[in-house]
């Protein structure tokens, strides 16, 4: 029997990643499998995350895959490298990235500046999508700006927000899945637990976290059998 599976930030664990996709939840191509961005900084492999996603796609695994804010902070770091040529320096986009942990992303590509990073894995970035829409919820890394007249146009909303509440006139009736702000195991659970007293199921357990009781774990949401699974930093 298929299953559908939704899985947030990442954030440069491919270990963690590949033990939760392998052994806790043994995808199969059968399966569909939902990533809600944050793939790349503060974790020690970036490239290899990015690496291992691209090979699931490649062997025709069923894996869709949204943009998140530090894919949009690399993208706008790489593309200011492209524009600006500061050869031999680091511009403001470059710095405001290395301040949400680009430093590992860069180093685990071997290189120093954004400008210096494959094309291959900027184009993958940008072929990520701002959100996607289930029959019962509506996915993004981040949450939506239903101050908008369209939310669904305001995509860096959808990458960066971090307050909202949902409109369900604007949202076609539907509740928000989103990762972006790590928040505790047990709060995760009684969101989850209390269908109707929540608009939204936050799923960012703070994979990088490991010092701090309740974070540190890379989750798994059922969204049709309301299962939530949680594999331990195997990265950090």
């Amino acid at each position: 029997m298929s299953q559908r599976w939704i899985i947030p930030d990442i954030h440069g664990c491919v270990k963690t990643v590949k033990a939760l996709m392998e052994n806790l939840l043994r995808v199969t191509k059968n399966d569909i499998v939902y990533f809600l961005g944050d793939y790349i900084d503060r974790g020690p492999n970036a490239k290899g995350v990015i690496d291992y996603l691209m090979h699931l796609k490649e062997e025709e695994y069923d894996v869709h895959f949204l943009k998140g804010n530090h894919e949009d902070l690399c993208v706008t770091a790489y593309e200011a490298d492209q524009k600006k040529k500061l050869f031999g320096g680091k511009h403001k986009e470059q710095k405001e990235w290395e301040a949400v942990g680009a430093k590992e992303t860069l180093t685990s590509f071997g290189v120093k500046y954004p400008r210096e990073i494959p094309k291959i894995y900027i184009d993958w970035m940008n072929s990520c999508e701002p959100y996607i829409e289930l029959e019962e919820y509506i996915l993004v890394h981040a949450g939506m700006n239903f101050m908008a007249e369209n939310p669904f146009e305001d995509t860096r909303s959808m990458m960066w927000t971090r307050r909202f509440k949902v409109d369900f006139d604007k949202s076609h009736g539907k509740k928000i899945i989103h990762g972006h702000i790590p928040v505790d195991y047990s709060f995760m659970n009684l969101v989850i637990e209390n269908n109707d007293a929540y608009d939204f199921i936050a799923l960012d357990n703070g994979v990088y976290v490991t010092d701090k009781p309740g974070l540190g774990n890379l989750m798994a949401f059922n969204p049709d059998t309301k299962q939530l699974l949680a594999q331990s930093n195997l990265d950090m």
